[in-house]
This record gives structure tokens, C-alpha cells and sequence, in this order.
């Protein structure tokens, strides 16, 4: 209807933008798996110069030796009509290094430098050729005579196999938390200083329990938060069998369903906190002092992922909250001992208890506080009180 009013305090547009953030991170994260599949990470192509056939036949078969000493690389030969035309494309760039035929064997020439597997590849190749050619000119059973020579290899831990991936996973595990819980941890705190500062929560609370509307926040915004992080998980998987790449599930799936028990442990653990530092401020400008410890705490345990070792990480991830980034990144990279994941869901779930309820004490105390900035130790003081 023409010239109705909005009512006080809510956003027009957030819905709208919510939707928007939604759909961004979706589309992000397909492009991710997209970009991954058509462009993976560790391929590499080395242009090879030869004159002639014999040198292309060279190439082919330096080719599958560069495969198997590094995943993805390839070498492909460009013909050029005689020695010096390959010499100069050599030196123009246009190829990283040319094979040429000598009067003893073959020369692998380069500009400045030739790559070490492109190296070592061709000149396994040169060695593999002639070798053949020479034995069966002194009529020798190549075969037999290197018989025992093959080297095989085997893995220990089959998981380094997937080195990469796991990697990967467990950094975007820890991103994702980081990002999700703070946005909608803001979110929150915004909204708790807005119905503050307009006064809108003086009637709120004179209908309503004020612990009600703690709890109709942490419940109505972490039901948001683990639906984002669900639907995402959800995308993800299907962008994943959709790129052909379903055996990543193998590696990863199990880490990617840890992850959504620890988000809702510990977003509800952080989501009165939130609240708190909503209602220590008297006005919006206030929220970056507010906030600021929470802040901390998310972006602690991001470094500690990031830069920390082995030891640290494991004894880190099983401490309250922390463990919500650090548990999940851990599952991603390999097994963790069962006693390990149960103590960290234990210290987690009691931390979320004790939070959950010193918040409900605090907001109790600071919401109706209006007009100025609240300390977090007068706060506590109050609710002690």
C-alpha cells in the first residue's frame, strides 16, 4: 500500500542481501571446483624443438618419463626445418628448449637454463632409444640383460597420495568458519544495538522475556548460519560429481560432515558472546570495541592453522571453539584418534553450556543500558550481582 511506513529498525534490504551473499558463495565455490578441474594445479606444458622425425619420436617418449616423474607435465616437439631456426626459437621464447641430432648422439640446448625434469626426461629418453638400437645392432637380448633393473615404489601411508587435496580442504575448512561466523556474528551485534539504540527492545522486553529474545536470536541466526554452511556443503559435493572428480569425496567426505557438527557446536557457543557485544554498545560506532575480542578469537585460531606445527595444532584442536576451525581442518589432512574428536566435542559442548548461560546473565544486565558503551567487566559485574 502507497506511503505505508516500514516499522522502525527493520532493513528492507537485508533479506535482499543475505540472498545476494548466498548466491555469491555458491557461485564462488562451483567456480572454485571448476576452475580446479579444468585448470589443476601442477600441469605444465615444454615446447620441445627438434629437425626431424626421430628427434619428435624422442619427444614423445620423454614425454610419459616427464609424466611419471611429475604429475601433469608434458612435453610436446614443434618441427623447425633445420638446427639453427630451433636454436632461435630458443632464444626468442617460442620454445623452452630443442633437441638436436650431433655426430656423437644428441645435444639438449636451452636459453638461460633448461627446466630439470624436461632435462632429465629427454635425456632418459635419448639413453632408453639408443640403448635399444645399439643392442640390437650387437645383436644383445636387451631384455634379458636388464632384467631386475625396475625399480617399483610403494607407499607407506597412502594418504600422502592426496597431499594436495587434504591441504587444500583444511584450509578452506578454516576459512569458511572464520568468514561465516563473523559475518553472522556481526550481524547479531548489529542488530542488537540497533533495537538498543532505537529503543525498539524497551517494548520488545516489556512483552517478551529478555532471555527469550537472546535465545530467539542465537537460534533464528545460527539456524541462518548452518543452513548457509549445509547448502554449501551440499554444492560443493554436487560440483564435485558433476566435474568427475567424485573420488575426491573418498578423501574429504568424511572431513565435510565433521565440519557441520563442529560449526553448530561452536556458532552456538559464540553467538550469545555475540549478543553481548551487541548490547555493551550504545550506538553502532561502538561495535568495533565491542567486537573486538571476538574478533580475536576467531582469527587466533586461523593463524594457529596456518603457521603452527604439528604438536601445537593437535593440542589446539581440542580446546573450546578453537576446535570448531582446527578439528575439522585436522580430519581433512589425515586420522585423528577417536579420543582426540571426543574430548574435543566434550570441552566444546560444555563450553557452549557455560557460555550460552554467563551470556543470558550479561544480556540481561546490559540491554536495557542505553545511551552509553558498557565494559565487558562492569557487564560481568552485574551479573553477578
Amino acid at each position: 500500500m502507497a506511503g505505508r511506513r516500514r516499522p522502525r529498525g527493520q532493513h528492507p534490504g537485508r533479506s535482499k542481501a543475505f540472498r545476494f551473499s548466498v548466491a555469491a558463495l555458491v557461485l564462488g565455490l562451483v567456480a572454485i571446483v571448476v576452475a580446479v578441474t579444468l585448470f589443476p594445479d601442477g600441469e605444465e606444458t615444454y615446447d620441445v624443438a627438434v629437425v626431424g622425425g626421430a628427434s619428435s619420436d624422442l619427444v614423445a617418449s620423454g614425454s610419459s618419463i616427464a609424466g611419471s616423474l611429475e604429475d601433469g607435465t608434458e612435453l610436446e616437439a614443434q618441427d623447425y626445418d633445420d638446427p639453427a631456426a630451433a636454436e632461435e626459437a630458443v632464444r626468442e621464447g617460442d620454445v623452452d628448449a630443442a633437441l638436436l641430432a650431433t655426430d656423437d648422439g644428441y645435444e639438449l640446448v636451452g636459453d638461460g637454463e633448461v627446466e630439470p625434469v624436461l632435462g632429465e626426461a629427454l635425456r632418459a629418453a635419448v639413453s632408453q632409444a639408443v640403448t635399444q638400437e645399439n643392442a640390437a645392432a650387437q645383436d644383445v637380448d636387451l631384455e634379458a640383460l636388464t632384467a631386475g633393473t625396475q625399480v617399483g615404489q610403494r607407499l607407506l601411508d597412502p594418504d600422502a597420495e592426496d597431499a594436495g587435496l587434504r591441504t587444500a580442504a583444511s584450509f578452506v575448512f578454516v576459512l569458511l568458519f572464520y568468514v561465516t561466523a563473523l559475518t553472522f556474528g556481526m550481524q547479531i551485534a548489529s542488530s542488537v544495538t540497533q533495537e538498543k539504540e532505537s529503543r525498539v527492545v524497551e517494548i520488545l522486553a516489556a512483552a517478551v522475556p529478555i532471555r527469550t529474545l537472546l535465545w530467539g536470536k542465537v537460534i533464528g541466526t545460527s539456524v541462518l548460519a548452518v543452513g548457509q554452511t549445509v547448502l554449501l556443503a551440499a554444492v560443493g559435493v554436487v560440483a564435485l560429481l558433476a566435474t568427475g572428480n567424485g573420488h575426491a569425496l573418498g578423501v574429504v567426505g568424511p572431513a565435510i560432515g565433521w565440519y557441520v557438527v563442529f560449526f553448530v557446536l561452536g556458532f552456538v557457543a559464540l553467538a550469545g558472546f555475540w549478543s553481548i557485544a551487541g548490547s555493551l554498545a550504545g550506538r553502532q560506532q561502538d561495535l568495533g570495541a565491542t567486537t573486538a575480542p571476538l574478533q580475536m578469537i576467531l582469527f587466533a585460531p586461523y593463524l594457529v592453522s596456518v603457521l603452527a606445527g604439528d604438536g601445537v595444532r593437535t593440542v589446539v584442536s581440542m580446546l573450546p571453539i578453537v576446535s570448531t576451525m582446527m578439528m575439522p581442518s585436522r580430519l581433512a589432512e589425515g586420522d585423528v584418534p577417536l579420543w582426540q574428536l571426543g574430548v574435543a566435542i566434550l570441552t566444546t559442548v560444555a563450553a557452549a553450556a557455560l557460555f550460552v548461560r554467563v551470556g543470558a546473565a550479561v544480556y540481561e544486565r546490559t540491554l536495557l543500558q542505553t545511551g552509553r558503551r558498557i565494559g565487558l567487566r562492569e557487564a560481568l559485574s552485574d551479573a553477578r550481582s
